[in-house]
């Protein structure tokens, strides 16, 4: 007996950083996790307020449908209506357990095995190996400094000169670069899909967290695009496990019938309450929170010349900053062992950027914002007293 070939894809390099920081805790050192997107903030008060009466109601949580129940479905297409100006009848959303399971749906029915699927690196890991599982071709877009770490339609044209591209995943605001896509160069992609027969399928998880202009939604450029997204981010509701896909018509049925056979339905308590997650109280404080998150953005920017990172992708939105080691790469060698001896040696937990690029990410490595100013600032002088105390550039010594 053996585990199937499909299982055979990689772990996420972040989780074990985890584990890595609860033994050294319960060992009683004081750690700085500036690794997961986890807001720290918790739920809006209106939402954790309606579960609470849910459950001393005695509310009974059952199976609700496969989709989701047409109340939360409905607040979503007003919540549509309102940030973008798209007019999304509630049929054509599907609720999910999480954004993860919005692109496992998303995915079986849209593609099948063999067929190629574009997407950027570097980018989030859980769409190669979702795709990768699925006996799905994955076409790396090398998305550099040069192109702002988004593709472009020069990148699909030439990917789809040496054999059909099936789909196209963008992300904007994007994980781990934050960098965002502008509404002409979404207008273009969308049209080239569209043109190509090519499902355009895009992670939206991170609209509300932006910095400047707000992001655009591909449901703004053309009504053919699978649009996913959750409440793990801007409602600061991960453990809740709820997200979503707006899709296309001819995709609302396959879903449905995969969903039901699935995971029957997403959590249905949690449903309930996400209700409140669109009422004036909780966008008002899902709104201070990204207030939070641009603080303690702003903190690593001024930092950034004392701390010798060569190159930082463009945080437009989401919570991350990406950075490349610069000076650093000469006394460590690669991201994962700068990665160690920063937590080993200084307390201060951050990602290696292995997770999200195999090519070029042992040179570049990720940060939360998620934690806060306050957090994010007591992290990075940590950096900069680790960076001091290891200034002598020998990439061979063990730290």
């Amino acid at each position: 007996m053996h585990p199937s070939r499909r299982s055979e894809v990689p772990g996420f390099e972040v989780m074990r950083i985890l584990g890595r920081i609860e033994e050294l805790r319960e060992a009683g050192r004081d750690i700085i996790s500036l690794t997961a997107g986890e807001p720290g903030s918790g739920a809006p008060a209106a939402v954790n307020d309606a579960a609470a009466g849910l459950h001393a109601s005695h509310t009974v949580l059952n199976y609700s449908p496969a989709l989701g129940i047409m109340a939360l479905r409905r607040a979503l297409a007003e919540h549509y209506q309102r940030w973008y100006g798209v007019q999304i009848p509630a049929e054509r959303i599907a609720i999910t357990t999480g954004s993860s399971g919005a692109f496992m749906l998303s995915f079986l029915a849209t593609f099948d095995a063999g067929d190629r699927v574009a997407l950027a690196r570097p980018g989030y890991p859980a769409y190669r190996n979702i795709l990768s599982s699925l006996d799905i071709e994955v076409v790396d877009l090398d998305c550099g400094p040069e192109v702002r770490f988004q593709p472009t339609v020069e990148q699909l044209e030439t990917a789809h000169a040496q054999g059909r591209i099936s789909g196209l995943i963008l992300a904007s605001p994007a994980n781990p670069t934050g960098t965002m896509i502008s509404r002409d160069q979404l207008q273009k992609l969308s049209q080239w899909c569209a043109e190509h027969d090519v499902q355009l399928i895009s992670d939206e998880i991170y609209h509300g967290i932006t910095y400047g202009e707000p992001a655009v939604s591909a449901l703004e450029t053309g009504d053919d695009a699978v649009v996913v997204s959750s409440f793990s981010k801007y409602w600061g509701m991960p453990g809740w496990r709820l997200g979503w896909a707006v899709l296309p018509e001819h995709l609302v049925d396959p879903v449905s019938r995969l969903a039901g056979n699935i995971a029957l339905c997403p959590p249905h308590g949690s449903q309930l309450a996400a209700v409140e997650a669109f009422s004036t109280e909780s966008l008002d404080f899902a709104a201070s929170q990204v207030a939070g998150y641009a603080a303690a953005r702003q903190a690593l920017l001024d930092a950034l010349p004392d701390l010798g990172w060569e190159q930082v992708a463009p945080a437009d939105g989401a919570f991350y900053v990406y950075a490349h080691l610069g000076r650093h790469m000469h006394r460590w060698g690669d991201s994962s062992t700068y990665c160690q001896a920063l937590l080993e040696q200084a307390g201060v937990a951050v990602v290696p950027g292995t997770d999200f690029d195999r090519v070029t990410g042992h040179e570049w490595i990720r940060l939360s914002l998620a934690p806060g100013a306050a957090t994010v600032r007591a992290g990075l002088e940590r950096i900069m007293q680790f960076h001091a105390a290891n200034q002598n550039p020998r990439k061979d010594e063990v730290p």
